[in-house]
C-alpha cells in the first residue's frame, strides 16, 4: 500500500512539474475596447503555428474586426487585404475540425469559404473569428430548426392555416424573432405528427451544457476549424458587437487590432488566467 502511494505521489510530482516547466503561447489582442487574451489548441497544429507565426510578425496588426454580428461573432484578420495582397497569394490552411472543439463563447475559428466552392473546408490563412453567440433553450438545441423552419413554411400555407400566417407575418414584420422562435417549437410535435417526420436532432451532454449556460453558437460545431479560446476579456467581445454596423455587417467606426504573443509557463496560464491544459 505505501508502495502504490509513493509510485501514485511520483506520478503526481511529475506532471506538477511537467506543467510548471512546460510552455505555451499567450495571445493578446488589443483593442479600443480593451484586451482580450486567448490560448491556441495544441489539436491544431497548423491553425495555431499559423495564427503564431502573423502575430509574431506583426503582421495582424492594424487590421479589422471588419465583420461584427451581435449575438453571433465577431470576425477579423484580414492580413491579405491590409497588404493588397493579389489573390493568388491568399493561401490557405488545411481543415483541422476536431470532435469536442465546439464554438461556445469565446472560442477562436478560422474563417473559409463556402463548401460550394471549397468541399475540403480549408480555412482561410488569415481570418479569424471570435465567438459571441447567445444562450439556448435545450429545446432548441436539440431540433432541427432548418428543418423545423422549412416543414412550418409549408405548413402555413394550407388554407386551414391563413391565421397562424397571418400571425407569423405580423411578427415577422415586427422583428420579434424570440416569439417567431417559440410559435415554431409550439408547432413542432403537430408538424412531426401532421408529415410523419422527425424533427430532432443528436447533441451531446457537453453541448447543451454549454449552449444552455455560457452559450455560443452550435449550428458551427463540426463545420469550421476552432483553433483557440478568449481566456480573459471575453466582456470586450460583447463591447465589439455592440458596434452600430452598415453595409456588409461592417462596424461604422474601425475596430483596429494589434496582436502580440508571449511564451509563458502552462502552470502561470492556469494560475492567471484560469485555463485547464
Amino acid at each position: 500500500m505505501k508502495r502504490l502511494n509513493l509510485v501514485s505521489l511520483t506520478i503526481f510530482g511529475m506532471l506538477f512539474f511537467s506543467c510548471k516547466s512546460e510552455k505555451d503561447h499567450l495571445i493578446k489582442i488589443q483593442t479600443r475596447h480593451g484586451d482580450m487574451y486567448a490560448i491556441l489548441f495544441d489539436e491544431t497544429p497548423k491553425h495555431k503555428q499559423n495564427f503564431i507565426d502573423l502575430a509574431e510578425t506583426g503582421r495582424f496588426d492594424s487590421t479589422e474586426f471588419h465583420r461584427i454580428i451581435p449575438e453571433f461573432m465577431i470576425q477579423g484578420g484580414d492580413v491579405f487585404g491590409k497588404e493588397m495582397l493579389p489573390k493568388e497569394e491568399w493561401y490557405t490552411i488545411p481543415s483541422e475540425i476536431i470532435p469536442g472543439l465546439i464554438h461556445s463563447k469565446g472560442m477562436i475559428a478560422a474563417a473559409r469559404q463556402g463548401d460550394n466552392v471549397n468541399p475540403e473546408r480549408n480555412s482561410s490563412g488569415t481570418q479569424f473569428y471570435i465567438v459571441q453567440g447567445k444562450v439556448y433553450s435545450r429545446e432548441e438545441l436539440v431540433t432541427d430548426m432548418k428543418l423545423l423552419s422549412e416543414t412550418f413554411f409549408k405548413y402555413i400555407q394550407l388554407s386551414s392555416n391563413i391565421e397562424l400566417k397571418e400571425t407569423y407575418s405580423r411578427l415577422y414584420e415586427m422583428q420579434e424573432f424570440d416569439s417567431l422562435t417559440q410559435i415554431l417549437l409550439g408547432e413542432k410535435q403537430n408538424l412531426e405528427s401532421f408529415y410523419g417526420i422527425n424533427l430532432e436532432k443528436s447533441m451531446t451532454s457537453e453541448q447543451i451544457e454549454v449552449y444552455t449556460t455560457v452559450g455560443g453558437a452550435p449550428h458551427l460545431d463540426n463545420e469550421y476549424t476552432v483553433f483557440g479560446q478568449v481566456v480573459k476579456g471575453l466582456e470586450v467581445i460583447d463591447k465589439i458587437a455592440n458596434e452600430k454596423t452598415g453595409r456588409g455587417d461592417k462596424p461604422l467606426e474601425p475596430v483596429l487590432m494589434k496582436v502580440t504573443v508571449e511564451e509563458l509557463s502552462k502552470a502561470k496560464i492556469s494560475k492567471e488566467y484560469g485555463h485547464s491544459y
